[in-house]
Protein backbone atom coordinates (compact mmCIF):
# COMPACT_ATOMS: atom_id res chain seq x y z
CA UNK A 1 0.00 0.00 0.00
CA UNK A 2 1.18 3.50 -0.86
CA UNK A 3 2.45 5.66 2.01
CA UNK A 4 0.30 8.77 2.46
CA UNK A 5 0.70 12.03 4.37
CA UNK A 6 -1.50 11.98 7.49
CA UNK A 7 -1.46 15.77 7.48
CA UNK A 8 -2.84 15.95 3.94
CA UNK A 9 -5.29 13.15 4.63
CA UNK A 10 -6.82 14.93 7.62
CA UNK A 11 -6.74 18.43 6.15
CA UNK A 12 -8.56 17.23 3.03
CA UNK A 13 -11.40 15.61 5.00
CA UNK A 14 -13.55 17.86 7.16
CA UNK A 15 -15.20 14.93 8.92
CA UNK A 16 -13.43 11.56 9.18
CA UNK A 17 -15.36 11.11 12.42
CA UNK A 18 -13.37 9.04 14.91
CA UNK A 19 -9.96 7.65 14.03
CA UNK A 20 -7.39 5.17 15.34
CA UNK A 21 -3.70 5.05 14.41
CA UNK A 22 -1.39 2.21 15.48
CA UNK A 23 2.25 1.90 14.50
CA UNK A 24 5.92 1.74 15.42
CA UNK A 25 8.37 4.56 16.02
CA UNK A 26 11.39 5.01 13.70
CA UNK A 27 13.80 3.60 16.30
CA UNK A 28 11.74 0.41 16.37
CA UNK A 29 11.68 0.36 20.16
CA UNK A 30 8.26 1.88 20.81
CA UNK A 31 4.68 1.27 19.78
CA UNK A 32 2.60 4.32 18.89
CA UNK A 33 -1.14 4.77 19.25
CA UNK A 34 -3.50 7.67 18.64
CA UNK A 35 -7.25 8.11 18.90
CA UNK A 36 -9.29 11.18 18.02
CA UNK A 37 -12.97 12.08 18.11
CA UNK A 38 -14.88 14.72 16.18
CA UNK A 39 -18.43 16.01 16.36
CA UNK A 40 -21.03 17.89 14.35
CA UNK A 41 -23.75 18.15 17.02
CA UNK A 42 -23.61 20.10 20.26
CA UNK A 43 -23.90 16.84 22.18
CA UNK A 44 -20.93 15.24 20.40
CA UNK A 45 -18.83 18.37 20.83
CA UNK A 46 -19.62 18.59 24.54
CA UNK A 47 -16.91 16.06 25.43
CA UNK A 48 -13.35 15.82 26.65
CA UNK A 49 -10.87 13.00 27.18
CA UNK A 50 -9.87 12.31 30.78
CA UNK A 51 -7.76 9.56 32.31
CA UNK A 52 -9.60 6.57 33.71
CA UNK A 53 -8.51 4.06 36.35
CA UNK A 54 -8.02 1.35 33.71
CA UNK A 55 -4.69 2.40 32.26
CA UNK A 56 -6.17 4.64 29.60
CA UNK A 57 -8.79 7.29 28.94
CA UNK A 58 -12.54 7.77 28.77
CA UNK A 59 -14.84 10.36 27.28
CA UNK A 60 -16.59 12.70 29.68
CA UNK A 61 -19.18 15.44 29.30
CA UNK A 62 -17.54 18.87 29.53
CA UNK A 63 -20.82 20.37 30.70
CA UNK A 64 -22.90 17.61 32.29
CA UNK A 65 -26.05 19.77 32.21
CA UNK A 66 -25.93 19.87 28.41
CA UNK A 67 -25.31 16.17 27.84
CA UNK A 68 -28.13 14.17 26.24
CA UNK A 69 -28.25 10.53 25.08
CA UNK A 70 -24.86 9.55 26.54
CA UNK A 71 -25.04 5.87 25.53
CA UNK A 72 -23.02 6.23 22.31
CA UNK A 73 -20.77 9.14 23.28
CA UNK A 74 -19.59 8.34 26.82
CA UNK A 75 -17.33 5.29 27.09
CA UNK A 76 -13.87 3.95 27.94
CA UNK A 77 -11.81 4.66 24.82
CA UNK A 78 -8.53 3.09 25.99
CA UNK A 79 -7.82 0.30 28.50
CA UNK A 80 -4.76 -1.81 29.24
CA UNK A 81 -4.81 -5.54 29.91
CA UNK A 82 -1.36 -6.70 30.99
CA UNK A 83 0.92 -5.76 28.11
CA UNK A 84 -2.01 -5.16 25.76
CA UNK A 85 -3.45 -1.75 24.92
CA UNK A 86 -7.05 -1.72 23.68
CA UNK A 87 -8.57 1.25 21.83
CA UNK A 88 -12.03 1.72 20.35
CA UNK A 89 -14.68 4.27 19.49
CA UNK A 90 -17.34 2.87 21.81
CA UNK A 91 -18.23 0.57 24.67
CA UNK A 92 -16.76 -2.35 22.73
CA UNK A 93 -13.51 -1.36 24.48
CA UNK A 94 -14.98 -3.04 27.56
CA UNK A 95 -16.23 -6.01 25.52
CA UNK A 96 -12.75 -6.61 24.10
CA UNK A 97 -11.12 -6.21 27.51
CA UNK A 98 -13.53 -8.55 29.29
CA UNK A 99 -13.49 -11.31 26.68
CA UNK A 100 -9.74 -11.17 26.05
CA UNK A 101 -9.37 -11.46 29.82
CA UNK A 102 -11.32 -14.73 29.44
CA UNK A 103 -8.75 -15.95 26.88
CA UNK A 104 -10.80 -15.05 23.80
CA UNK A 105 -9.07 -13.39 20.87
CA UNK A 106 -9.57 -9.84 19.63
CA UNK A 107 -11.55 -11.16 16.66
CA UNK A 108 -13.68 -13.48 18.79
CA UNK A 109 -14.58 -10.64 21.15
CA UNK A 110 -15.71 -8.43 18.27
CA UNK A 111 -17.93 -11.15 16.80
CA UNK A 112 -20.27 -10.40 19.69
CA UNK A 113 -20.74 -6.79 18.49
CA UNK A 114 -22.03 -4.92 15.45
CA UNK A 115 -22.02 -1.34 14.12
CA UNK A 116 -23.72 1.37 16.21
CA UNK A 117 -27.54 1.55 16.08
CA UNK A 118 -27.58 5.23 15.12
CA UNK A 119 -29.67 5.09 11.92
CA UNK A 120 -29.30 6.30 9.24
CA UNK A 121 -25.51 6.60 9.75
CA UNK A 122 -24.97 3.20 11.41
CA UNK A 123 -21.57 4.41 12.58
CA UNK A 124 -18.89 1.72 12.18
CA UNK A 125 -17.28 0.39 15.34
CA UNK A 126 -13.52 0.72 14.93
CA UNK A 127 -11.15 -0.97 17.36
CA UNK A 128 -7.45 -1.66 17.80
CA UNK A 129 -5.13 -3.66 20.02
CA UNK A 130 -1.37 -3.62 20.57
CA UNK A 131 0.05 -6.86 21.95
CA UNK A 132 3.52 -7.48 23.35
CA UNK A 133 4.76 -11.04 22.90
CA UNK A 134 8.08 -12.83 23.41
CA UNK A 135 9.17 -12.29 19.81
CA UNK A 136 8.13 -8.63 19.80
CA UNK A 137 4.93 -6.69 19.45
CA UNK A 138 2.13 -6.72 16.91
CA UNK A 139 -1.11 -4.88 16.42
CA UNK A 140 -4.49 -5.28 14.80
CA UNK A 141 -7.27 -2.96 13.63
CA UNK A 142 -10.93 -3.85 13.14
CA UNK A 143 -14.03 -2.29 11.63
CA UNK A 144 -17.63 -3.48 11.98
CA UNK A 145 -19.92 -1.80 9.44
CA UNK A 146 -23.02 -2.20 7.31
CA UNK A 147 -23.00 -3.41 3.73
CA UNK A 148 -23.12 -0.03 1.96
CA UNK A 149 -25.61 1.32 4.49
CA UNK A 150 -27.80 -1.80 4.62
CA UNK A 151 -28.10 -2.76 8.31
CA UNK A 152 -29.29 -6.28 7.44
CA UNK A 153 -25.64 -7.24 6.94
CA UNK A 154 -22.75 -6.61 9.33
CA UNK A 155 -19.33 -6.75 7.69
CA UNK A 156 -16.44 -7.60 10.04
CA UNK A 157 -12.94 -6.77 8.83
CA UNK A 158 -9.75 -7.32 10.84
CA UNK A 159 -6.28 -6.21 9.71
CA UNK A 160 -3.32 -7.71 11.58
CA UNK A 161 0.29 -6.47 11.48
CA UNK A 162 2.97 -8.81 12.81
CA UNK A 163 6.45 -7.38 13.44
CA UNK A 164 5.39 -3.93 12.14
CA UNK A 165 7.92 -1.85 10.21
CA UNK A 166 9.77 0.87 12.12
CA UNK A 167 8.49 4.35 11.36
CA UNK A 168 5.23 3.10 9.85
CA UNK A 169 1.64 3.13 11.14
CA UNK A 170 -1.88 2.40 9.93
CA UNK A 171 -4.91 4.68 10.14
CA UNK A 172 -8.58 3.70 10.17
CA UNK A 173 -11.57 5.99 10.73
CA UNK A 174 -15.34 5.80 10.84
CA UNK A 175 -16.47 7.95 7.89
CA UNK A 176 -14.96 8.29 4.44
CA UNK A 177 -16.16 11.91 4.31
CA UNK A 178 -18.89 14.27 5.51
CA UNK A 179 -22.38 13.65 4.20
CA UNK A 180 -26.05 12.90 4.90
CA UNK A 181 -26.08 10.09 5.86
CA UNK A 182 -22.41 9.74 6.72
CA UNK A 183 -20.69 7.23 4.41
CA UNK A 184 -18.63 4.53 6.16
CA UNK A 185 -14.88 4.07 5.79
CA UNK A 186 -13.90 1.82 2.89
CA UNK A 187 -10.85 -0.30 2.10
CA UNK A 188 -7.76 -1.14 4.13
CA UNK A 189 -6.28 1.05 6.87
CA UNK A 190 -4.12 3.78 5.39
CA UNK A 191 -0.33 3.55 5.66
CA UNK A 192 1.35 6.60 7.25
CA UNK A 193 4.63 7.69 8.82
CA UNK A 194 5.08 7.69 12.60
CA UNK A 195 7.35 10.48 13.96
CA UNK A 196 10.00 9.72 16.56
CA UNK A 197 8.72 12.38 18.97
CA UNK A 198 5.33 12.04 20.64
CA UNK A 199 4.93 15.81 20.92
CA UNK A 200 5.62 16.23 17.21
CA UNK A 201 3.03 13.57 16.37
CA UNK A 202 0.46 15.11 18.74
CA UNK A 203 0.93 18.59 17.26
CA UNK A 204 0.76 17.23 13.71
CA UNK A 205 -2.52 15.39 14.29
CA UNK A 206 -4.21 18.09 16.35
CA UNK A 207 -3.21 20.81 13.92
CA UNK A 208 -4.46 18.83 10.92
CA UNK A 209 -7.94 17.99 12.22
CA UNK A 210 -10.77 20.27 11.08
CA UNK A 211 -10.92 23.16 13.54
CA UNK A 212 -14.71 23.33 13.69
CA UNK A 213 -15.32 19.61 14.10
CA UNK A 214 -12.40 18.34 16.18
CA UNK A 215 -13.15 17.48 19.81
CA UNK A 216 -10.34 15.50 21.48
CA UNK A 217 -7.10 13.64 20.76
CA UNK A 218 -5.12 11.03 22.69
CA UNK A 219 -1.60 9.88 21.78
CA UNK A 220 0.44 7.18 23.52
CA UNK A 221 4.00 5.92 22.96
CA UNK A 222 4.79 2.60 24.64
CA UNK A 223 8.32 1.48 25.47
CA UNK A 224 8.25 -2.25 26.09
CA UNK A 225 11.97 -2.30 26.94
CA UNK A 226 11.47 0.24 29.73
CA UNK A 227 7.93 -0.89 30.60
CA UNK A 228 6.74 2.69 30.38
CA UNK A 229 4.25 4.84 28.50
CA UNK A 230 4.03 8.48 27.49
CA UNK A 231 0.57 9.96 27.05
CA UNK A 232 -0.70 13.22 25.57
CA UNK A 233 -4.28 14.50 25.70
CA UNK A 234 -5.68 17.41 23.71
CA UNK A 235 -9.20 18.74 24.28
CA UNK A 236 -10.81 21.59 22.37
CA UNK A 237 -12.89 22.46 25.42
CA UNK A 238 -11.04 23.25 28.60
CA UNK A 239 -7.47 23.18 27.21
Amino acid sequence: MKLISIENELRSNSYPGRGIILGRTPCGKKAAAAYFIMGRSENSRNRVFVKNDLGGIKTKAFDAAKMTAPALVIYNAVRTLGTRTIISNGDQTDTIYNLMNQQMTFEQALRTREFEPDAPNYTPRISGVIKQEEEGFNYALSILKTDDGNPDCCQRHTFSYKNPIAGIGHFIHTYSKDGEPLPSFEGEPKKIEIPACIDEFTALLWGSLNEENKVSLFVRYISFEENSVEDRIMNKLGN
